[in-house]
């Protein structure tokens, strides 16, 4: 049964996953920050989280034995959701990390991640207030 606190649900946590995911680039282009000839990635969020939630509302044929067996559903890949930054300016030693176009989105991201969690706390809060009648 797919109701609307389903997709809902369904909604938040792929965000969430796509918003962990790009927190890790963004850590990792910090951390090369000195690294010659790395190239800085990143994730179109907005790109991203449509695919990824085509991809989770279609389900992956499974061969079954049984037929009690449950069908499954693949969970989309992010590695392929990934792509490289287009360069600011550019180094001498190739790295094409900006610093201050990190640390910017590192903290959009994490305040983004917060507001994910705050929508899904707020959504389980009012479904036990639904269900206990307080």
């Amino acid at each position: 049964m797919n109701t609307l606190f389903d997709r809902q649900i369904q909604f938040h946590q792929t965000a969430l996953n796509l918003q962990a995911h790009r927190q890790q680039l963004i850590a990792s282009n910090i951390a090369n920050a000195d690294t010659p000839n790395y190239k800085a990635k990143d994730v179109d969020f907005r790109a991203a989280l449509q695919g990824a939630l085509q991809a989770a509302t279609s389900t992956v044929p499974l061969a079954t034995t049984q037929s009690g067996h449950i069908q499954g559903g693949g969970a989309p890949t992010l590695q392929g959701l990934t792509g490289y930054r287009a360069e600011l300016q550019s180094a001498v030693d190739g790295n094409t990390v900006n610093m201050d176009v990190e640390r910017a989105a590192f903290a959009e991201n994490a305040l983004h991640y917060e507001a994910s969690v705050t929508f899904i706390n707020g959504m389980l809060r009012s479904m036990n207030t639904a269900i206990t009648g307080q």
